[in-house]
């Protein structure tokens, strides 16, 4: 089996780390947080560089690309901790794709392609803790279209987005709905969060809404494994910016008359701090690879990797921190942005305890060695 990326991905990384190293430096990254946390310009951007249209199937207009090039993108995304949610792009084109009828399908997936449209999912719940099965929206019917009543939490750009994709009630089980965010009875309060990106709060007080489709636990189960991909593929790349600039700070920090990156002690840290990195790699890997096989397998993949990812996030994030000093938790230093996003990647998606439980939940008696 090859394990290598392909030229064409090699050259979709190359292109997205330019975008990164040369459009999105730590200043501007300042100056969108000031500004609330989601820049149009630097999403058109990412549109330019066809990136909301990379998984986007080509009959929608879009390039019809992989899980591990949408991995790729993300991580070089992830090394200059861009606020703008390109994750809830996938995580839209996958569910649409999958589950939408074909007029839904036609109306939104050539938008999202276009990134004239930001569709982001809307699925947390005060009291859920996470879980996808607990959902207290309600849907009616009305009039030929759905009704839509539901509080929504911690919504990615919610006051950015043209539309919300929405789990709620129908007759007795979760259905999905597309929520147009223009339409009567939807409303928005945006705020920060605290690695500086947006999120907002939804209310939607009998909201006319289009059913995505019925067995809408099915597909919030995969929107959500989408996005914890995303979330490892972006948390590697910002581990690894965190590594390096450790490293060169390390490097630089003088004490006794020699750099700090000369102290034995040290520098077994940052062995340690990079062996998180290169297990939270495999298992980012492992993550993409594993997205398109049967459910039951896909979470159970899933959860695995995402607690690896929140412990190796979680440690270099951290050690980071104390390696710094006094320095590596100032709001002038970039690295303190970086611990603050490792943080909140952490819990983005479930938390690690979360999906350490998911994980036992899934455990069987044996452990597939034996028949």
């Amino acid at each position: 089996m090859d394990f290598d990326f392909s030229d064409d991905q090699q050259q979709l990384r190359d292109a997205v780390r330019r975008w990164v190293d040369k459009g999105y430096g730590f200043e501007r990254r300042r100056a969108i947080v000031a500004a609330g946390g989601f820049d149009r310009a630097a999403w058109d951007e990412l549109a330019g560089l066809g990136l909301t249209a990379l998984t986007v199937p080509q009959a929608h207009g879009g390039l019809g690309l992989s899980a591990v090039d949408a991995m790729v993108a993300l991580e070089e995304l992830g090394r200059g901790i861009v606020l703008e949610p390109l994750a809830q792009t996938f995580i839209a084109t996958r569910v649409l794709a999958e589950h939408a009828p074909a007029p839904l399908q036609q109306a939104w997936l050539p938008r999202i392609a276009s990134g004239a449209a930001l569709v982001v999912l809307a699925w947390q719940e005060r009291g859920a803790r996470y879980r996808p099965d607990v959902c207290d929206a309600k849907a009616a019917p009305a009039q030929g279209e759905y009704r839509l009543a539901a509080i929504k939490s911690i919504v990615p750009a919610g006051d950015r987005a043209a539309a919300f994709l929405v789990p709620a009630q129908l007759d007795g089980r979760i259905a999905l709905f597309l929520v147009e965010a223009s339409a009567p009875g939807v409303a928005t309060r945006g705020y920060l969060t605290q690695d500086g990106s947006r999120a907002a709060e939804l209310q939607l007080q009998d909201a006319p809404a289009q059913l995505v489709t019925a067995d809408g636990l099915a597909a919030l189960e995969l929107a959500l494994d989408v996005g914890i991909a995303a979330t490892c593929a972006y948390g590697v790349g910002a581990m690894e910016e965190t590594l390096r600039l450790t490293t060169d700070y390390m490097n630089q920090r003088r004490q006794f008359g020699v750099p700090i990156a000369s102290f034995q002690a040290l520098r077994h840290r940052v062995a340690d701090m990079k062996m998180q990195l290169e297990l939270a790699r495999s298992m980012s890997y492992y993550a993409s690879l594993k997205l398109h096989a049967p459910p039951e397998e896909r979470r159970q993949a899933l959860a695995r990797a995402k607690v690896q990812l929140g412990r190796s996030m979680r440690f270099v994030g951290q050690q980071s921190v104390q390696l710094h000093g006094g320095i590596g938790v100032t709001d002038e230093y970039v690295g303190s942005h970086y611990f603050k996003a490792l943080t909140q990647l952490e819990m983005t998606f479930g938390d690690t305890l979360h999906h350490l439980g998911e994980v036992s939940a899934r455990m069987q008696d044996k452990a597939g060695v034996f028949d």
